[in-house]
């Protein structure tokens, strides 16, 4: 039973590995497998974090302590450098120089608060939220160049399964050439170089077909790797990419609203809440503060050490409630050369956004360029397709009777197989431009509904 059920599973796993991946299906893979789209949600997590530590920013501050010593007693008058290498002495000067120790210890707390900051906090938290729009907008960008790039794929992988089956068509074609003027070169009907010139035919089809197939397997990689599927187990469904679109091509969008627009205009944003914080510094800082400690010591005011555990215990407690201005005088000049920079920075990412949506603009007139033309071809290449047919048809009946050559037979096979391979990559290059439309105007669901129809 555990072998069936083994077998049962294995073979179900085979079939959904080889069904026909549709387009949509390889668009919804990669948005869920490409790497590049975790690292934009993991960034966008952090910035949403960088949030609550802003608010943090509100919180009094308290800090505590708790020492306990041994050492000498020596103090002395005169002054001291602010340092961080001589530890403080507090009590008199007892006028002694020795090495007695005794011991010392303290107790305390310390709470600090801003009850006002004239917006200073709060610029401080637009700049976090700033930070995660931005990244939420890198995250769309990146969701959106990843469809269009696996979009962009998948119609390479489709071209070049038709170039396959054009390829194979014209191998038969050859074939078929080949095994006639063999037949007529053994009974003497025409010379051997007939046979010769539909070999070279038949190694030329068969070239094109190397390189057709070669084509195929660099799509297979290049598709694999934004779905995660190893290439040799990806099927695509050309269902309705080989037929040309019902509706025409899209009008005239908005540009700022593209992912890569609106990724820029976000950095923008934050730019500016970065100069409002910028512009909140040079402000005297107000500080409602506290304290409570408490202190023992060993040592006597007489210069006597009172010996035993006296002092590992504090017993003298003292408390102090203040408030306190501090105001960064001589800062002015750097927080204004601070604030010239950042504007200028602002004034920079700004001028992206509008490189950003001339260059989107050119992107679209291309695209627009390049469907008319791909309409056009469509229309002409079944035309192109019949002639071709019937040139073939024609050359093969004047050889058969004696009165072509084995030239005009190869160069008709030739212009048909042309003619099949533009045909087939002729809707594909409608589908291919709608793609490059849709990718400028920053919105793929009108082209993947066009697709799923």
């Amino acid at each position: 039973m555990r072998l069936r059920v083994a077998v049962l599973l294995l073979v179900a796993t085979s079939a959904w590995a080889q069904a026909p991946l549709t387009l949509s299906q390889a668009v919804d893979a990669a948005l869920k497998n490409y790497p590049s789209i975790r690292v934009s949600q993991e960034q966008m997590n952090a910035a949403a974090a960088g949030i609550q530590l802003a608010r943090t920013a509100w919180l009094p501050r308290v800090d505590a302590i708790a020492q306990e010593n041994r050492a000498t007693r020596n103090n002395v008058f005169g002054l001291l450098l602010p340092q961080s290498v001589l530890p403080s002495m507090s009590g008199p000067v007892i006028g002694s120089n020795n090495t007695g120790t005794v011991w010392g210890s303290a107790l305390g707390a310390t709470a600090s608060w801003e009850p006002f900051d004239f917006g200073l906090r709060d610029a401080g938290v637009a700049v976090a939220e700033a930070s995660r729009a931005q990244a939420e907008a890198t995250l769309k960008r990146s969701q959106f160049e990843v469809a269009s790039a696996t979009i962009d794929s998948y119609l390479t992988l489709v071209a070049a399964q038709e170039l396959v089956k054009a390829s194979q068509a014209g191998i038969d074609r050859a074939t078929a050439l080949l095994r006639t003027t063999r037949a007529q070169a053994d009974a003497e009907l025409r010379p051997g170089a007939d046979a010769s010139r539909a070999d070279a035919e038949l190694a030329l089809a068969r070239t094109q077909m190397s390189q057709a197939r070669q084509a195929v397997e660099v799509a297979r990689a290049t598709l694999s790797r934004f779905i995660g599927i190893p290439p040799e187990k990806i099927v695509i469904s050309d269902a309705g990419l080989l037929q040309l679109p019902a509706t025409d091509a899209p009008a005239a969008t908005d540009f700022h609203a593209n992912p890569i627009a609106l990724e820029q205009s976000a950095t923008v944003e934050q730019a500016q809440a970065q100069l409002r914080v910028l512009e909140r510094s040079y402000f005297p800082k107000f500080a409602v503060q506290g304290a409570a400690y408490a202190r023992g010591t060993g040592a006597a005011t007489n210069g006597e050490r009172l010996g035993g555990v006296n002092g590992m215990a504090p017993t003298v407690q003292d408390f102090a409630v203040g408030f306190t201005v501090t105001f960064p005088i001589m800062d002015l000049s750097a927080t204004r050369a601070k604030e010239a920079v950042q504007a200028a920075n602002i004034k920079a990412q700004a001028a992206k956004v509008d490189q950003i949506v001339v260059d989107l603009k050119a992107r679209w007139n291309i695209a627009q360029a390049q469907l008319r033309g791909a309409k056009d071809v469509a229309q002409n290449t079944p035309v192109q397709v019949t002639s071709a047919r019937a040139a073939l048809q024609q050359a093969t009946a004047r050889y058969g009777s004696g009165l072509g050559t084995i030239d005009q037979v190869a160069e008709a096979q030739r212009l048909l197989s042309q003619a099949e391979i533009d045909d087939a990559l002729s809707h594909l290059a409608v589908w291919r431009a709608l793609s490059g439309l849709a990718t400028a105007a920053g919105d793929l669901r009108p082209f993947m509904s066009e697709v799923s129809k």
